[in-house]
């Protein structure tokens, strides 16, 4: 194998002492930049590599944060990383992502594997499943700063940024409700994740200030993916009397919910009005639009991060130091699907 090159060589090939390479190397304005530019082509053409994880141990800092999100494949949570991603590079540190795939044990070993990493901090959405946070203990132990976004559960120790998710699905479904619908089908995720339970307490809240009468059987848990659009159809299809309204918990689904009502010979608004919910690409690409809430994701992102660096750097204020919770505004966009009236 080749033998490392190391700041000795490149001193010893220029005529200088090793100090003065590392100082050149580290940007140190005690050497001058054409000394400076010298060094740096020469350990250019040399092969040179910083030895980054000598550097880390000595500033006890590895610039990197790890993210754990539910799934990659999600227009929503790509929003939000690129956020991150824009607040991240500009302060200087990298990203590790990685996913749980919506399994609590997968983000267990993606919690161990960013701290055994020394990941100066970490961002966090919960599995569908994740029930305790036991496994970030060794953060807290280590007082490794960690936020959580969008699902933050109902965990005390939390801090975190979100939307009031219950406040949203209020108003898609009172929106609904102007319209005319009176059966209207609400399409979620498990209960057990936070931002599905607060939508359907914003839900059932409608229906309690509209006075009607709520009823379980109107209520759908799913994937939420484009192949859950076929059987919540079928499904729509039996209940009797007929739905008028749909509220999907997400626009993918919601989309593809519209493709197979229309295959059934539905019209849509008309038979039946929908919503759906994040304002991803989507919703402005089928016909009809859809009517959606809009999540800021890409602002989730910027201010979780943001968050994060300041209180890494000891910069400003952070929702780490005051301890509690950052809730976005999120706003109802009503387009042709559901506008009945």
């Amino acid at each position: 194998m080749d033998k490392e090159v190391t700041i000795y060589d490149i001193a010893k090939d220029l005529g200088v002492s090793p100090t003065t390479v590392s100082r050149a190397l580290n940007n140190n304005p005690a050497v001058n930049v054409k000394t400076k530019n010298k060094i740096y082509q020469a350990a250019l053409a040399m092969g040179y590599q910083t030895n980054v994880f000598a550097s880390n141990l000595r500033s006890k800092r590895t610039n990197n944060i790890g993210v754990i999100v539910p799934r990659l494949n999600s227009s929503f949570q790509s929003s939000v990383i690129a956020g991150m991603e824009k607040i991240a590079n500009v302060a200087g540190f990298n990203l590790i992502i990685s996913q749980s795939l919506e399994s609590k044990d997968k983000e267990i070993a993606n919690a161990l594997t960013m701290f055994n990493s020394r990941v100066d901090g970490l961002i966090v959405s919960l599995a569908s499943n994740t029930e305790s946070l036991d496994h970030y203990a060794p953060f807290f132990k280590k007082n490794i700063p960690i936020i959580f976004y969008d699902r933050i559960g109902d965990f005390e120790e939390v801090f975190g940024v979100t939307i009031d998710n219950m406040k949203a699905a209020y108003e898609a479904t009172s929106h609904l409700i102007r319209q005319g619908c009176q059966r209207i089908v609400h399409v979620l995720g498990s209960l057990k994740v936070n931002v599905y339970n607060e939508r359907l307490s914003g839900y059932q809240k409608a229906f309690s200030d509209h006075g009607l009468p709520y009823e379980d059987n109107l209520i759908f848990h799913s994937d939420l993916n484009e192949e859950a659009g076929y059987e919540i159809v079928q499904k729509i299809k039996d209940i009797k009397p007929k739905v008028d309204g749909l509220f999907v918990s997400n626009d993918a689904c919601a989309a593809s919910c519209i493709k197979h009502l229309k295959l059934e010979g539905y019209k849509i608004p008309k038979d039946i009005a929908v919503v759906g919910f994040n304002n991803d690409v989507i919703s402005r690409l089928v016909e009809p639009n859809i009517t959606t809430i809009n999540y800021p994701g890409y602002e989730m992102g910027e201010i979780a991060m943001n968050n994060l660096v300041n209180h890494l750097n000891r910069k400003s204020d952070s929702v780490l130091e005051r301890k509690n919770r950052i809730t976005l505004p999120s706003e109802l966009i009503i387009r042709e699907s559901s506008k009945k009236n």
